[in-house]
């Protein structure tokens, strides 16, 4: 287990000093002087590499507010742990809140785990920013008023690299043949892409479900060649995108591969050469941004390598909820909910600033395509991607991309 800060008991008379020094009745009984944040995120399987840098962005935001002050006066105490599984991640949620005493939960990448951890923010009354996680279900009929998500989900990377394939002609009346992650974000992405293939006139001709545990993807791949798809299209995750991609590259099929998923620490594992083709992404460190440049150079000095868009997103997280607890001057639950159910604005490093829509709690935000560098002219192992222009466009609603209502029933249980 790690611990990111130094965690110091103190005895109850001075808790109990310290809590009325400070004025503030919504942090009460048994906390110390200290802000307790659960952080959870898979550091092993097959998204632990993604978490690793996850774990790396919320600690740099910790750092960074305990040096300017803390929050409320009050400095931070992270407890960041491996998420390991759904059940690992269920319980560990759990003592986080009832041991450990953390007022507000944040992470995961996995949909599986992130529901999990939803279920103990909702039974405690514990807000939770889910980070990572993208099924669309999260958001829809397993939503609670507890839980906030902040990357963007499944219908947006489909709308995202969807809007680029169409642009290029990569579309209409075209065959897809579809690899998926076999569990909910997998099943969920599925269905977004489907949702688009109807309504955009392509065809979809096959798709393999796929193990979280698969490394050899040569019998699917095999039925990609008997299928002869004008587009193959990755609805995979974590390293098994790496693998995929590499594998896809041995076969030399002349099928353009493309994704509806991908993280870019997994496009820098799969090696310059071997990527190609048009996929989605929340945030890439290039970005023309001066937050974002002050960011990845922060980021670079203190890790020696720029950060990945899970770094990004969990460095974020933690920034936005200190706003919102500064600005209510409460750790409260009731008093964050109904601070971002107000669709308060937020800087998180992009042209436009987001907030959370107040029926579904999504964070609403830019995404954007990105396209691969050829070997020849990349600078360094991380010069690999090609950001597109933002989506949606410059005079589009942000919602735009997003799921409506219809598409995407939430209904929040209390």
């Amino acid at each position: 287990m790690l611990r990111v800060s130094r965690r110091r008991l103190l005895t109850t008379g001075a808790a109990l000093a310290g809590v009325s020094a400070l004025g503030f009745p919504a942090i009460s009984y048994g906390q110390s002087d200290k802000i307790k944040i659960g952080h959870l995120t898979p550091l092993t399987g097959f998204l632990g590499a993604i978490g690793s840098y996850a774990q790396l962005g919320v600690k740099l935001a910790a750092e960074e507010l305990n040096q300017s002050g803390g929050i409320l006066g009050r400095q931070i105490d992270l407890i960041s742990e491996d998420s390991v599984n759904p059940a690992t991640a269920s319980t560990k949620a759990q003592r986080m809140i009832e041991q450990d005493g953390a007022v507000v939960l944040l992470g995961e990448i996995s949909s599986a785990s992130s529901l999990t951890i939803m279920q103990v923010a909702q039974r405690n009354k514990k807000v939770f920013f889910s980070t990572g996680a993208r099924s669309d279900a999260l958001r829809g009929k397993d939503c609670n008023r507890y839980a906030f998500h902040c990357d963007i989900p499944n219908t947006v990377m489909v709308n995202a690299v969807g809007t680029a394939l169409k642009e290029k002609g990569m579309v209409k009346g075209k065959k897809f043949f579809t690899l998926t992650a076999d569990y909910i974000f997998g099943h969920d992405l599925l269905k977004a892409a489907k949702l688009f293939f109807a309504a955009n006139d392509a065809n979809l001709i096959g798709d393999e479900l796929i193990a979280t545990d698969v490394t050899d993807f040569s019998p699917y791949l095999l039925k990609v060649r008997q299928a002869k798809p004008d587009v193959v299209c990755c609805n995979l995750a974590g390293n098994q995108v790496t693998n995929l991609v590499k594998q896809y590259a041995e076969f030399g099929f002349p099928y353009p591969l493309v994704g509806f998923n991908l993280n870019t620490g997994d496009a820098w594992a799969a090696g310059a050469g071997n990527l190609s083709g048009t996929w989605p992404t929340v945030w890439y460190h290039t970005l023309d941004n001066p937050q974002s440049k002050a960011f990845v150079a922060a980021f670079t000095k203190k890790y020696g390598k720029p950060p990945e868009n899970h770094a990004w997103i969990d460095y974020v997280t933690l920034k936005l909820l200190a706003q919102a607890v500064n600005e209510t001057k409460s750790t409260d639950s009731e008093a964050l909910i109904t601070y971002f159910e107000k669709q308060s604005q937020f800087d998180i490093m992009k042209a436009r600033k987001a907030y959370f829509r107040s029926w579904d709690h999504q964070l609403v935000q830019e995404a954007y395509p990105f396209t691969v560098k050829p070997k020849e002219e990349m600078k360094d192992q991380w010069d690999m991607l090609v950001l597109g222009d933002a989506v949606p466009a410059g005079g589009a609603p942000l919602e735009s991309i997003y799921p409506t209502k219809e598409q995407n029933p939430c209904e929040m249980k209390t």
